[in-house]
C-alpha cells in the first residue's frame, strides 16, 4: 500500500495544545465495527461500552525527564538531547540536535545548579540519532538534569508535568506518554472495577518511532525500530482466562496492542504452529524487544477492542488503527471527527473501536 493512502489534512486549530480537565471530560467517538455506526459521548461514559468480565489492558510505562539541554565541550555550541532508550548502565540511544555533533564529540549536559553529566558520542545513526556514553550512571540524576518532553506539535508549556503521565504510570523508561490512557481518572478506574471490568497491565517503553513519520513510498518498505515490551506471566494468565470465559480484551492504546499481539505471536511460535491456525492465540509472558509493525491485512490474534487517540497522518499508529477497523472505516471516522470538532493528538479526544 502507498503511504499517501494514510494522509489527511488537519487544520492546526484541531491540534490540542492543553489537556481538558478533568481527564475523563474529553470527548469519545465510538465506532462499532459490526454495524459501522458512530456515536459521540464523553470519556466518562466508557463503561457503557464495557461489560463485566472484559479486561482493560493498560501500558503502565512512565515518561522520564528525557529532554536534556547542554553544549559541546570544546566549542560551546548549543545541543539538545532527547533520550530514547537506555542500552547499558552508562549508554543511551538519543536524538541529538545541534551542529556537527559527530562521533567523538564531547557534550556537557544539564548543568543545573552545578550538576551536570559529560557524554561522548560513540556511534552515529540515521539523521540525528546518536549513541551516547555518559561519564557515570545517568538515571539517578535525570530528575535534576532533564525535563519531561512534550511532542513537537504541542507549543504550550504544561503547568503540571504529571498531566503528561497516566494516573497508573509506574515503570520509568518512555520518551512519550501512552496517550490513550491519559483520559482515565482514579475515580473512573474504581467505577469500572465495581462494574466487573478487570484490569491488566503491560509495559512498552515508547521510543523513536513515535517521533518519525513513515517516509517510504510503500508502507511495506518502512522499518520499525524496536521497543522493549513486557508482560508478566500473571497478567498473561488473566488475559487468557478472560478470552476463555468469553470476555473481551480491550487494549488501551496502540502500545498495548503491539505488546499483546507480540505476546500472542510468541505463543504461536512456542507452540510450533502458525498463528493463523487458531481463531485466537493465548498470550505468553514477554520481556523482550518488539518491532511488530501492524498494517492493513494483519490478523489480530488477541485484541477485541481498542481505545485510542486520533493520530498523525502517515504514521504507523494510523496504519495500526486502520488495520484494526478497516482503512475506509478509519477515513470516515477521521472525517466525522474533524467535522464534529474533535481535538487531535496527544492531549486530544479519544476514540473507541469495538
Amino acid at each position: 500500500m502507498k503511504t499517501s493512502e494514510f494522509d489527511y489534512d488537519l487544520p492546526t486549530e484541531f491540534i490540542a495544545q492543553t489537556p481538558v480537565e478533568p481527564r475523563d471530560a474529553s470527548r469519545l467517538l465510538v465506532y462499532e465495527r459490526a454495524g459501522g455506526t458512530i456515536s459521540h459521548r464523553r470519556f466518562r461514559d466508557i463503561g457503557e461500552y464495557l461489560s463485566a468480565g472484559d479486561v482493560l489492558v493498560f501500558n503502565r510505562t512512565r515518561v522520564i525527564p528525557a529532554r536534556l539541554y547542554g553544549r559541546k565541550d570544546v566549542t560551546g555550541g548549543a545541543v539538545e538531547v532527547l533520550l530514547l532508550r537506555r542500552e547499558g548502565e552508562r549508554t543511551w540511544r538519543a536524538l541529538v540536535g545541534g551542529k556537527r555533533v559527530g562521533e567523538g564529540t564531547r557534550l556537557v549536559l544539564g548543568d543545573r545548579n552545578g550538576v551536570h553529566r559529560m557524554a561522548t558520542v560513540v556511534q552515529e545513526g540515521p539523521r540525528s540519532e546518536r549513541v551516547l556514553e555518559f561519564d557515570g550512571p545517568l538515571s539517578p540524576l535525570l530528575e535534576q538534569l532533564g525535563v519531561v518532553p512534550l511532542p513537537p506539535y504541542i507549543h504550550t508549556p504544561l503547568d503540571d508535568p504529571e498531566r503528561y503521565q497516566t494516573v497508573y504510570a509506574r515503570d520509568p523508561g518512555s520518551a512519550a506518554a501512552p496517550t490513550a490512557g491519559l483520559h482515565f481518572t482514579p475515580e473512573l478506574l474504581v467505577a469500572l472495577r465495581r462494574q466487573g471490568v478487570q484490569m491488566a497491565y503491560c509495559t512498552l517503553h515508547i521510543g523513536l518511532d513515535t517521533f518519525q513519520p513513515v517516509r517510504t513510498e510503500e508502507i511495506e518498505a518502512h522499518s520499525m525500530h524496536s521497543e522493549r515490551a513486557t508482560l508478566t506471566a500473571d497478567e498473561a494468565r488473566l488475559i487468557n482466562e478472560t478470552k476463555l470465559a468469553g470476555g473481551r480484551v480491550v487494549a488501551v492504546g496502540t502500545t498495548a496492542v503491539r505488546t499483546l499481539e507480540s505476546a500472542a505471536l510468541k505463543s504461536a511460535g512456542e507452540a510450533g504452529i502458525e498463528g493463523d491456525a487458531c481463531p485466537w492465540r493465548p498470550v505468553v509472558a514477554l520481556d523482550e524487544d518488539t518491532s511488530l509493525y501492524i498494517t492493513p491485512g494483519y490478523r489480530f490474534r488477541v485484541v477485541d477492542a481498542l481505545i485510542t487517540n486520533f493520530h498523525l497522518p502517515r504514521s504507523t499508529l494510523l496504519m495500526l488503527v486502520s488495520a484494526f477497523a478497516g482503512v475506509e472505516a478509519i477515513r470516515e471516522v477521521y472525517r466525522v471527527a474533524i467535522d464534529e470538532g474533535y481535538r487531535f493528538y496527544s492531549f486530544g479526544d479519544a476514540c473507541l473501536l469495538t
